[in-house]
């Protein structure tokens, strides 16, 4: 394996933990916000944005509160009926989806050592991104690549909280200095460089697969 960026050069690592929203499936904030509008749920932004959640996304990805009472949160925030489906529809609207590339890289890479993902997620996203990469790749198949998956509603905690990162060192019996964590949200990385681990934040227009060139793939 090549590295390609060279802050990377300089990082000897053994394994990696990769983040999953716009590192590995590609995902576009801004949609979810007009989806909902055309809802007519008036400023979302007021109530959600990438850099700064309410409380009541943050309950949401920790697995704190059901489904349904985000819904009736949402319903409570627009004043207006609202059907559970195209509350779901307009929150999936985010997601799209995994590009080829970065889907035969993280296959490759697993062959070379651990992968794992950690990402701040919760169950109506789990359910819609599992459906959309079973249909395109097969999601068993992308479950293979990681040695463990972590996703925040199932484990109680969320980056760029300590304690997640801490999970996931001491429970993979990981050494945090020569793990490698890939994000792209300036916070998460700040959390994990407090974790102790090596991270490098991925901006526009880098991209994972311009960072590893694989020998022998």
């Amino acid at each position: 394996m090549e590295l390609l960026h060279p802050v990377l050069k300089n990082i000897f690592f053994d394994s990696i933990i990769f983040d999953f929203g716009a590192v590995i499936i590609d995902i576009d904030y801004n949609k979810a916000k007009l989806s909902f509008e055309k809802l007519g749920v008036k400023k979302f932004d007021d109530l959600f944005s990438k850099a700064a959640q309410n409380n009541l996304f943050d309950n949401l990805e920790k697995g704190l509160i059901s489904e349904n009472e985000f819904r009736l949160e949402i319903k409570k925030y627009a004043g207006i009926q609202l059907q559970d489906e195209a509350i779901d529809a307009a929150w999936n609207s985010m997601l799209f989806s995994i590009p080829q590339a970065r889907f035969t890289l993280l296959e490759q890479l697993s062959k070379q050592l651990p992968l794992y993902l950690l990402s701040n997620t919760n169950s109506i996203h789990e359910r819609a991104f599992e459906t959309q990469i079973d249909e395109q790749y097969g999601y068993k198949k992308f479950k293979s690549f990681f040695t463990k998956i972590y996703f925040s509603h199932h484990i109680h905690k969320r980056k760029p909280d300590l304690e997640i990162f801490q999970y996931v060192i001491n429970e993979n019996k990981l050494n945090p200095h020569t793990t490698l964590f890939i994000d792209d949200s300036p916070q998460h990385i700040e959390g994990a460089i407090k974790a102790g681990l090596q991270a490098f934040y991925l901006q526009y227009p880098n991209d994972i697969v311009n960072l590893f060139k694989l020998k022998n793939p």
